[in-house]
């Protein structure tokens, strides 16, 4: 198990940043629609455990941006972050599956032009 361990460590540390960006959108996404299964079979807890996942990622995305040397693009990156995490909480709060589906499609829509950024 320890080898397991340092593997995925080490394949985490040596990816590249805007890997590491594609990585954790797709880490979002994976949660959000693990929340939505969640939240179709009634199980309101586990639901808002993968949200609260989904929203930490987004709060570390957008604690990373760089406003500074980003310009324009960071901050509407941060201002995206922001409306999607409040997205997220309303979604929890309403159980709403719509909401969680639209930070999804953004999510999707952001990965797939950092996955062309990167490659």
């Amino acid at each position: 198990m320890d080898a397991i361990r340092t593997y995925q460590a080490n394949a985490i540390t040596t990816q590249s940043r805007g890997r590491l960006i594609v990585l954790l959108y797709e880490g979002a996404i994976k949660f959000l629609r693990q929340a939505q299964k969640e939240l179709e079979a009634g199980n309101m807890a586990a639901k808002g455990e993968y949200i609260n996942k989904a929203v930490a990622i987004l709060h570390e995305l957008d604690a990373c941006l760089d406003l500074d040397a980003g310009g324009e693009i960071a901050r509407n990156l941060r201002k995206l972050y922001h409306f999607m995490i409040q997205h997220l909480n309303d979604a929890n709060i309403h159980r709403d599956p719509q909401r969680i589906q639209s930070v999804i499609n953004c999510l999707t829509d952001l990965n797939e032009g950092w996955k062309v950024a990167v490659a």
